[in-house]
């Protein structure tokens, strides 16, 4: 029996449970609607779901480094309440996925998902999620996973406040010792640190620096003083104010957060460190994760929550 977007769209509806965990269930019941759901039940998809509305904003970022420091990979496992991160449980749990991240081959959440869970591979990883979920008792998710990989160099590492913040550094270089290393893990503290959108301005697009322009004109054209300038004049201020802001969001124009002058630049210290251990340095790239970054979190009311359980 083919099965139809309209039917894995009801099974949706009905269960709560994601569309790949629809179509999969509906699949291996030929469709049969009441045994698809009994599927996602047995599979603890339909259960799991019920807590689905419940933000996941807590959680923990992991880092996983190769023994050679060749490969990495930075997971974000997000659940409901700080408790539950801390505990040890779901920190294991988060270990097993960010082993799982080290290994896969893709880069799509999903198809990430969809995978067989390599300590169980008769299940799918959304369905071993599914059972931590049941298990833990609160609404869980796998957000996001990157993996660096890096033959010419190194990837350095560095977790925040218990896995708050965690950061990967792509290093190509023709040198790797300690002071090297150390290096290294400034740099990752800075990006902890400073936030950088960015590893040099070179990444940094047209249509990004034009669109602040606009900006930029817009907010001077509404100054009564500022507007009477003359155009070469407005241009310069813009000009200066973008490359000040390309300072702050591009890393290696940050100003060096461990400066003794307060002015050396990220790129002139990487320089500096390169020279004095005779090696070519680079900084190729980076991943910095923040849990919950981006995730807007319910503001609880607790004392409306117990009068909605008493009304029930």
């Amino acid at each position: 029996m083919a099965i139809t977007a309209a039917m894995v769209k009801e099974l949706r509806e009905m269960s709560g449970a994601g569309m790949m965990d629809c179509k999969k269930a509906l699949t291996t019941t030929e469709g049969d609607m009441d045994k698809a759901m009994e599927f996602l039940r047995e599979k603890g998809l339909a259960t799991a779901q019920k807590k689905a509305g419940r933000i996941a904003a807590e959680g923990i970022v992991m880092l996983k480094v190769s023994d050679d420091a060749k490969k990495a990979v930075a997971v974000e496992v997000n659940a409901e309440t700080d408790f539950v991160a801390k505990n040890e449980k779901f920190q294991a749990y988060v270990a097993q996925v960010a082993e799982q991240a080290m290994d896969t081959t893709t880069t799509d959440i999903d198809a990430f998902l969809a995978e067989p869970w390599k300590f169980d591979t008769t299940k799918s990883v959304n369905e071993a999620l599914a059972g931590q979920i049941a298990v833990i008792g609160e609404n869980m998710k796998i957000r996001r996973f990157q993996q660096v990989e890096e033959a010419e160099g190194f990837v350095a590492s560095y977790t925040h406040m218990g896995g708050k913040i965690g950061v990967l550094v792509d290093v190509v270089t023709t040198v790797v010792n300690d002071d090297i290393k150390e290096m290294a893990k400034n740099i990752a503290m800075q990006i902890a640190a400073l936030k950088p959108q960015y590893t040099n301005d070179s990444e940094v697009s047209a249509e990004y620096i034009a669109h602040e322009k606009e900006i930029l004109l817009a907010q001077i054209m509404n100054d009564p003083k500022e507007s009477q300038k003359p155009e070469k004049v407005i241009q310069g201020m813009i000009n200066g104010r973008i490359n000040k802001e390309l300072k702050e969001i591009c890393l290696m124009d940050q100003v060096y957060v461990k400066a003794e002058d307060g002015k050396q630049s990220v790129a002139k210290y990487v320089a500096e460190v390169a020279k004095a251990n005779s090696a070519e340095v680079s900084i190729k790239g980076f991943v910095r994760f923040e849990t919950g970054e981006g995730i807007e979190k319910k503001q609880e009311d607790f004392a409306a929550e117990v009068a909605a359980q008493m009304n029930k």
